[in-house]
């Protein structure tokens, strides 16, 4: 069987996994549904003023997307390896012709199907809810496929380090939560104090969400730290970080348990 035949093989198989598991694919899509109920409908945003959510609607549509691309991606794949660890499933994937950057490779397709389709809901209900108007670019494509591929590598390198499922559970969120909030998605840097704003480009994230702001929102992004304000900074350096932690998850992958 050929790289692409194993590839398609492992991406089937993956699907059908995550397909049954009911709770995963509930939430996967509904808690970003949620955060953007609360945020848009009950907490609400607009322009002016101090304060949390007063950047117009539109601005906030990379926060809203990174939920999902951030959060699912290093659950999911963080716990998928956890349960291969446990089941002794890279044992016995070791005397398969499949390598592990092709079963990585595979479940990050996965992912990127599920959290594409999760995205395409999120931006309609943002549309719905909030009234913002976004700049619906064939940019968000490359911008969500890379971001989801970045923290399938972080999530594969949590799941081989972490001692149990619960524990990339509580790892994953424990690196999401503050990445979420401290990555220019819902706070904008002219609102953290001042020494701390470089930090913001420590965080994989910043690159997705100045990118897809920059897309989407472009009169929108502040100069950060003299960086360029156009998109193709960003998608640059989101390539070579997808690279460097996609290929870390990979080369984390146990061969044997």
């Amino acid at each position: 069987m050929t790289a692409v035949g194993r590839i398609g093989a492992a991406t089937v198989a993956a699907g059908k996994s995550f397909l049954r598991r009911r709770t995963a694919v509930f939430f996967t899509f509904f808690f970003p549904v949620i955060i953007i109920l609360i945020f848009g409908a009950l907490v609400q945003t607009g322009g002016g003023g101090t304060g949390l959510f007063t950047e117009p609607a539109a601005y906030y549509v990379p926060g809203y997307l990174a939920v999902v691309v951030l959060f699912t991606p290093l659950s999911r794949v963080g716990s998928e390896v956890a349960r291969h660890r446990e089941g002794n499933q890279f044992e016995k994937l070791a005397t398969t012709p499949l390598s592990r950057s092709e079963w990585l490779l595979a479940q990050t397709l996965v992912n990127v199907v599920v959290i594409g389709l999760a995205g395409l809901l999120l931006l309609g209900l943002i549309v719905v809810v909030t009234g913002a108007d976004i700049s619906f670019s064939p940019l968000l494509i490359p911008f969500v496929f890379l971001g989801v591929a970045l923290f399938c590598g972080g999530g594969a390198l949590i799941g081989s380090f972490a001692g149990s499922q619960d524990g990339v559970i509580a790892a994953s969120n424990g690196i999401a939560l503050p990445l979420l909030f401290l990555s220019e998605t819902f706070v904008p840097p002219s609102m953290l104090p001042e020494w701390f704003r470089p930090a913001i480009l420590l965080s994989p994230l910043t690159y997705f969400s100045r990118g897809v702001r920059a897309a989407t929102y472009g009169p929108g992004i502040e100069p950060l730290a003299g960086l360029p304000t156009g998109w193709p900074f960003y998608l640059g350096v989101l390539a070579g970080l997808t690279l460097v932690f996609f290929a870390g998850g990979a080369a984390a992958l146990p061969r044997t348990d």
